[in-house]
């Protein structure tokens, strides 16, 4: 079984641009899933895969991650998957021992800039940036799935 740990965290400021190693755009959408699962589709640059994740909020969930065509995953994006579309560029940061992603969001999501890492394990330790605002690693909001139908755009308390 594939185990996803990931760590969210809010970004206060742009120091961040300078430690930039690669950027991505991307688009996806999500096929739906049930009260266990999601089921999305993402197209970065010429490489699409489509991925299925345990709902589950916090630093840990299942995930499984296939390549699929890219002319299979415009056709599932533009005709299945649910509406607005998550968009946005990731931008990739080695900082000590570790990459982290930065991801800016754009459409009825602009505005949001939430930085993600990928750990080992659930402990383990990882330099914090002075970048970093608070985690939302717990916080429901703050996840794809969530921003599909309820854009940033649209909170009343957006940051």
């Amino acid at each position: 079984m594939a185990i996803e740990i990931e760590r969210k965290f809010l970004v206060i400021n742009e120091n961040w641009k300078q430690h930039i190693t690669k950027s991505e755009r991307m688009v996806q959408g999500y096929l739906g899933g049930n009260e266990h699962n999601s089921v999305r589709v993402r197209i970065n640059g010429n490489v699409a895969d489509l991925n299925i994740k345990s709902k589950v909020i916090g630093t840990a969930r299942n995930e499984y991650e296939y390549k699929i065509p890219t002319d299979d995953a415009e056709e599932l994006i533009n005709q299945l998957c649910d509406k607005p579309l998550i968009e946005k560029t990731r931008h990739y940061l080695q900082i000590g021992q570790h990459i982290w992603e930065i991801d800016v969001f754009e459409g009825e999501n602009a505005g949001l800039i939430v930085a993600e890492i990928e750990l080992n394990n659930i402990d383990e330790a990882f330099e914090k940036p002075k970048w970093l605002g608070s985690e939302v690693t717990e916080d429901s909001r703050y996840y794809n799935i969530f921003l599909v139908n309820h854009p940033f755009s649209s909170w009343s308390d957006a940051i």
